[in-house]
């Protein structure tokens, strides 16, 4: 699907020389992926304490049945 977009440029040609991306669309679909991955990862942290963890459940007995 052709996208287009106003990007700022230097943002552009900063990622590319940090991240050593040859062209533009390798940075934007790193940075894009990147961007998912750390949602992903702040709705797990945001599971903590949300979770009911039995301190008595044995996971070595479950695995018989």
């Amino acid at each position: 699907m052709a996208t287009n977009l106003a990007l700022d440029d230097s943002l552009i040609t900063e990622a590319l020389k940090v991240g050593r991306h040859k062209t533009k669309k390798e940075a934007v679909t790193i940075a894009l992926k990147e961007y998912i991955a750390r949602k992903k990862q702040a709705e797990v942290i945001d599971m903590f304490g949300k979770v009911i963890f039995d301190k008595d459940y044995d996971y070595k007995k479950a695995r018989t049945r």
